[in-house]
C-alpha cells in the first residue's frame, strides 16, 4: 500500500514542482551559451576527483591518463574536460523545526557557497520540511539565488528522501532533456532522521544510480552526540540514516560530511566548492548499449600514476537511450 501511495503522490508533487519553474532570465540564456557541449549518443558522464597521498587535489592530467572500464571491459572516451565543464549546483536545505536556531548560520554559509559558482554555472535552491519547495529553479542569477536562500524558514518535519528524489527527477531530467554535458551536484544539508517521506532510501539510491548527479550529504550532529564524542572520547558510530547518506555519497562519487557544530558549515561548503572546481569531466559511450535495466559497474584507472587516488560514481543502471544532438569531443590539453 505504501508503494502504491508513493506512485500516486509523487506525480502530483512533481507537477507542483514544475509549476514553480520560471522563464529563463537573460543571465540564464548567457550561461547556457558558455562552454556547453551536446551529446548525440547515450553517453555515461563521470565527474572524477583525483588526489595525491596528502589528499591534495591533482590537476593537469590529460585524457590519455584515464582508462575507463564498464563491467571489466575497456570503454571509448568521447568527451574529456579538465576545468571548464559548466556546473549545475542544487542546494537542498532542511527547514524542519529543529533547524530554527541554526538558520542564520545556514544562510550565511549557503550564500557563500553559491558565490563560488563560475561563469556558465547555474544554481537552484530547494527547501524541505513536511513538503518540498523549489524556492529558486536553476538560474545563473546570483542575486536571485541569494534571495532564495534568505527566504528559507524553519518549520515542520523532515522529508529528506522526498527532497533528494524530487530534486534528482526535476533537475537531472532538465539536463537530460537539453542534451547538455554538464556536471551536476546536489549539496543536501540536514540535521536529523527522515521523519515524513513517502519515498524510501532504496528508491532514492536507485534513481541516483541512473542520474549521474554527485550528491554531497551534510548531516549536522545533535548536541548530545557531539558532546559525548568530545567529552568522553567515544568511538564514532553511525546511525542507519547516517550510513545511508554515506552510501549515497559513495555511490555517486561524492563525499559525506558530519560536522559537529553548525559553525563548521562554512568550511564544509568550502571543501565541496574546492572539490567541484578541481574535478575532471569525462563521458563515454558504453560498448554494451542494451537498456536492460541492470547495474553496470564502473572502474576508472590512472595506470601511469598508481600513487594517485581517484573517486567517481560506482556505476549506473542502464535505461533506454534518449535521442539528442551531435556530440562535440574535447581533445586533451
Amino acid at each position: 500500500m505504501k508503494r502504491a501511495a508513493i506512485l500516486l503522490v509523487l506525480p502530483l508533487l512533481l507537477v507542483s514542482v514544475m509549476s514553480a519553474q520560471q522563464a529563463p532570465s537573460s543571465s540564464d540564456t548567457a550561461a547556457a551559451s558558455q562552454g556547453v557541449f551536446r551529446s548525440g549518443t547515450n553517453l555515461v558522464p563521470l565527474n572524477i576527483t583525483v588526489t595525491d597521498s596528502g589528499r591534495q587535489f591533482v590537476k593537469g592530467l590529460k585524457a590519455a591518463d584515464f582508462s575507463v572500464y564498464e563491467d571489466g571491459v575497456e570503454q571509448s572516451v568521447q568527451f574529456f574536460e579538465a576545468t571548464e565543464t559548466p556546473l549545475d549546483l542544487i542546494v537542498l536545505i532542511d527547514t524542519s523545526s529543529s533547524m530554527s536556531d541554526k538558520m542564520d548560520v545556514v544562510h550565511e554559509a549557503a550564500t557563500g557557497f553559491l558565490k563560488t559558482m563560475k561563469a556558465g554555472d547555474r544554481g537552484a535552491i530547494v527547501a524541505f520540511a513536511d513538503g518540498v519547495d523549489i524556492i529558486q529553479p536553476l538560474t545563473a542569477d546570483r542575486e536571485a539565488l541569494e534571495q532564495g536562500i534568505l527566504k528559507t524558514r524553519a518549520r515542520g518535519a523532515t522529508s529528506l528522501n522526498n527532497a533528494v528524489y524530487i530534486s534528482l527527477k526535476q533537475f537531472g531530467r532538465a539536463a537530460q532533456r537539453e542534451g547538455d554535458i554538464r556536471r551536476q551536484a546536489i549539496a543536501v544539508l540536514s540535521d536529523g532522521e527522515d521523519t515524513s517521506s513517502l519515498v524510501s532510501f532504496d528508491d532514492v539510491l536507485e534513481l541516483a544510480r541512473k542520474s549521474g548527479v554527485s550528491i554531497y550529504p551534510i548531516v549536522l550532529q545533535s548536541k548530545y552526540a557531539a558532546s559525548r564524542i568530545v567529552t568522553q572520547g567515544q568511538r564514532r558510530f553511525y546511525s542507519e540514516a547516517e550510513y545511508s547518506m554515506r552510501t549515497l555519497a559513495q555511490e555517486t562519487g561524492a563525499q559525506a560530511f558530519f560536522p559537529m557544530q553548525v559553525f563548521e558549515l562554512k568550511g564544509v561548503y568550502g571543501a565541496i566548492a574546492q572539490e567541484l572546481s578541481s574535478q575532471y569531466s569525462l563521458a563515454y559511450s558504453p560498448a554494451n548499449a542494451r537498456p536492460d535495466g541492470r547495474f553496470r559497474r564502473i572502474s576508472v584507472r590512472l595506470s601511469a600514476h598508481p600513487e594517485l587516488k581517484l573517486r567517481t560514481r560506482a556505476g549506473y543502471t542502464a535505461t533506454i537511450a534518449r535521442p539528442t544532438t551531435p556530440v562535440a569531443y574535447v581533445p586533451e590539453r
